[in-house]
């Protein structure tokens, strides 16, 4: 990705907005323990406009220029965790000029009284989050509304453009997705060999980071037998007993982008009741995926996937009551992906060529304890759609 990419993105940005002023910060640091900081992810609004990985950064984006501002970081912090210099920064990015943080004040000062000002606003989901935002997002608009007498929010127009995946966003997606198929096909290769979910999420993790990712774009799910009825399971401790599934939920994060694939597979043999729920999984997942083309409406793709899912429950005779359809399946079947593993897709109408989002029907009774989820990663393309992680089979 080199820094054409960030200019063009900021560009189209500015168009879309009709903006005069952009201001987006990145995120901090945030602390896991004592005199230490959680493993920094950036921003992915802000990585998009810049590349920028470091913590503490922020943009400033007129139509006739761009300015990076960098955190001010003492002699003490650049020894012991290093420092992003001014021209590599520019070098990545390709902005005009990179200035300190006293600096970038200033040019705050000046601009923002008589300014219309754009920046990422508040977070519409941020009630129904069970942790806290990053302070660098939240702290840049908070001081933007204080200061600023007009502050438009530009989160819905960095949705819908980064919702259209550019060519070499789909190439670097296909790598990702490609990387984390071959380590798939590893871990099945040897999936009766293994006593503990650990293993196989260090097995993948030593996948990844041998072949030169950053690692898991999230959190890998590895639940074996009844664990995998709790849908974001990651303590990935319990044994792995025969005769059991085992969901495997990972992606790897490989040049900025994720990919997120689900396969559930058999530890040695398995009841007749497993293979069922695993064949209507399997069935359903395939008939979704033949719904996908440019202009099916979202509604309609939701009322649909009900239809489909709600048969698949009642061939095994899980639909008694109008209450079980989501007893069973409490997930939705689909969410875009990009550079946050759950991409925002910009709330469409209807799905559009070079979107890239998830088909994951997924089938959990905890009273048996069996759980099994397929997930694959899917392009709209002009005419239909691609699965681009089609080579990976969904078999047991």
């Amino acid at each position: 990705m080199n820094s054409e990419f960030f200019q063009n993105n900021r560009r189209t940005l500015l168009n879309t907005t009709d903006a005069e002023c952009i201001v987006i910060a990145g995120n901090s640091a945030i602390q896991s323990s004592n005199d230490a900081s959680y493993h920094f992810e950036q921003e992915a609004n802000f990585w998009y406009l810049t590349g920028i990985e470091s913590a503490n950064w922020w943009v400033l984006i007129q139509p006739h220029k761009s300015i990076l501002v960098a955190p001010d970081v003492d002699e003490v912090h650049r020894i012991f965790d290093g420092d992003l210099s001014y021209d590599e920064a520019k070098k990545i990015s390709g902005v005009d000029d990179v200035v300190g943080a006293v600096a970038g004040k200033a040019l705050l000062d000046e601009l923002l009284p008589n300014a219309t000002v754009w920046t990422i606003g508040e977070d519409p989901h941020k009630d129904h989050y069970s942790f806290v935002l990053n302070p660098g997002p939240v702290e840049m608009y908070v001081m933007l509304q204080d200061v600023c007498d007009d502050v438009q929010d530009c989160r819905q127009a960095l949705a819908k453009q980064r919702a259209i995946k550019q060519p070499i966003e789909i190439e670097l997606m296909r790598q990702a997705i490609d990387l984390t198929i071959d380590a798939f096909n590893e871990v099945k290769s040897g999936i009766a060999t293994y006593n503990y979910e650990y293993e196989i999420e260090a097995d993948f993790s030593h996948y990844f980071r041998s072949r030169g990712a950053v690692g898991h774009a999230y959190d890998p799910i590895v639940a074996a037998g009844k664990h995998a009825c709790t849908l974001h399971y990651i303590k990935n401790q319990a044994p792995v007993q025969q005769g059991e599934f085992v969901l495997l939920d990972v992606g790897a994060r490989l040049h900025g982008y994720a990919a997120d694939i689900t396969r559930t597979y058999a530890v040695g043999e398995f009841s007749k009741r497993h293979a069922q729920v695993h064949h209507e999984v399997e069935q359903a997942h395939q008939q979704i995926i033949g719904l996908l083309k440019p202009g099916l409406a979202v509604k309609k793709y939701a009322q649909l996937v009900d239809e489909i899912m709600k048969q698949a429950l009642r061939n095994l005779d899980l639909l008694k009551t109008d209450s079980d359809y989501r007893k069973y399946f409490p997930h939705a079947v689909s969410h875009g992906l990009g550079i946050d593993v759950h991409d925002s897709l910009g709330a469409p109408e209807a799905f559009m060529s070079g979107m890239v989002l998830t088909v994951e029907p997924g089938i959990y009774i905890p009273e048996e304890g069996i759980g099994v989820r397929i997930e694959d990663d899917i392009l709209i393309t002009p005419t239909g759609c691609e699965n681009l992680s089609e080579k990976l089979s969904t078999s047991l």
